[in-house]
């Protein structure tokens, strides 16, 4: 024990003094938000500055009423193809070409342009034409707009949560879904970047001849498990180090904005105007979500799941010689890792409490995405409890699988490696 210690222990002084290691530390925080607000600033600017496309029209039924401040329509007069061969040769943005239509079943409507229209584009000249031919509707069926308008009704359905002990929790499905989209993707960029960088570090250490020294002097069990430990202590910190800098720079920035984040000014919001009202209500469901429990549920399956995948990954580094060999290693580690991470939006987010996301959240290898993508929903004990149990189960045999891989292929050299030497590597006795 005292070895895998000290080899995880060189194994993170190696890696903390890194100046890669404190660029990302420091400088990740500081990014993103500087990348949002750029990109956000940027679109502003954009729209701002935008001129309006130019789009000429042929309208045959007589219903078209140009409207909107994205486009600048204007008509032609004259055929369709002298239109077309038009458009071909100025400047404009596109032809639209409006045919006598049936009003309940309106087709052949066509946008001719020379270049391929973007989603925006198409979807302002989709709903402007549902105007267009729903006033047409309206005056066939001589409906009065005012009672279209005192028929439309906003409801919004509030969630409370009802506990055991009968205490009700309100909750948000875009906060939740937020904060499990957060830390599912958090967790499988953490584990896949630290594995790739065992496979990586121990792929080098055998190519330079290192290994064959440390080797005499520790087991490879030993130096397998040290380096595991010593890279998931290193993330682990850097994770610690972003939460502290992002709480700190989270409460700058409301402090910049006057926001007060206590509970009884949060308490006094909801008098404020609408806009205030959806952030008060936002408030109010950060300030009951147990952050200190998510945080501790997601260093638990993030030490779970990356020493799980960390002991394959060094696996891997072992069998070969160059990175390029791993590849075809590398795929099969990275599908449960796949599945989980579609999943997250596909099944997890759309219904948490579904069958399949409960066994994805319970499966070893899938847990670790999966159960942070449902935790924020509020998961039964049981099913936490299971998957975590079999979660550490799962760590034990791929530990002791990958060591039987590893004590063999540390110290081969040369050797064109598939999966039938892997297998005859793993049934060799000591």
């Amino acid at each position: 024990m005292n070895k895998i210690l000290l080899v995880a222990r060189q194994e993170f002084r190696n890696r903390v003094h890194k100046r890669s290691f404190l660029i990302a530390t420091i400088l990740i925080p500081l990014i993103f938000p500087a990348i949002f607000g750029i990109l956000i600033y940027t679109a502003i600017q954009q729209e701002k500055s935008a001129t309006r496309k130019v789009v000429h029209y042929i309208d045959e039924s007589g219903l078209f009423k140009p409207g909107g401040n994205q486009f600048d329509f204007r008509p032609f007069n004259g055929p369709l193809e002298d239109a077309k061969r038009a458009i071909a040769h100025d400047d404009s943005f596109g032809l639209l070409y409006i045919p006598k239509i049936d009003l309940y079943r309106p087709q052949g409507i066509i946008l001719y342009s020379t270049v391929n229209p973007g989603m925006a584009d198409i979807g302002a000249l989709n709903n402007l034409m549902e105007n267009v031919i729903r006033e047409a509707k309206m005056r066939d069926l001589q409906v009065d707009q005012s009672v279209l308008d005192r028929l439309a009704t906003n409801v919004n359905v509030l969630s409370v949560k009802v506990g055991e002990s009968g205490q009700e929790q309100s909750t948000n499905s875009a906060v939740m879904s937020g904060i499990g989209m957060l830390f599912g993707l958090l967790m499988y960029l953490f584990i896949f970047i630290y594995g790739a960088q065992i496979m990586q570090g121990i792929i080098e250490e055998k190519t330079n001849k290192v290994v064959e020294v440390i080797i005499s002097a520790i087991r490879p069990f030993q130096l397998m498990m040290g380096k595991i430990l010593g890279l998931a202590s290193v993330g682990l910190l850097q994770f610690l180090i972003w939460i502290v800098l992002i709480t700190v720079l989270s409460s700058a920035l409301f402090f910049f904005f006057g926001i007060d984040m206590s509970q009884e000014q949060v308490g006094n919001l909801p008098s404020a105007p609408p806009s205030q009202e959806a952030v008060a209500e936002l408030l109010k469901v950060w300030d009951q979500i147990p952050i200190t429990f998510l945080l501790l549920t997601f260093v638990f399956y993030f030490l779970g799941g990356y020493l799980i995948y960390g002991a394959l990954f060094a696996a891997v580094g072992s069998a070969v010689d160059i990175p390029s060999e791993a590849q075809q290693f590398m795929f099969p580690i990275t599908i449960p890792m796949l599945i989980s991470y579609m999943s997250l939006f596909l099944f997890i987010l759309q219904d948490p409490h579904g069958q399949i996301s409960v066994w994805l959240s319970i499966i070893p290898f899938t847990s670790p995405i999966a159960m942070m993508g449902r935790v924020a929903y509020g998961v039964p004990v049981w099913q936490l409890a299971l998957s975590m149990i079999l979660l550490v189960g799962g760590f034990v045999f791929t530990t002791w699988l990958a060591a039987r891989i590893y004590r063999v292929g540390i110290l081969m050299h040369g050797s064109k490696v598939n999966y039938r030497v892997l297998a005859r590597w793993f049934m060799m006795r000591n």
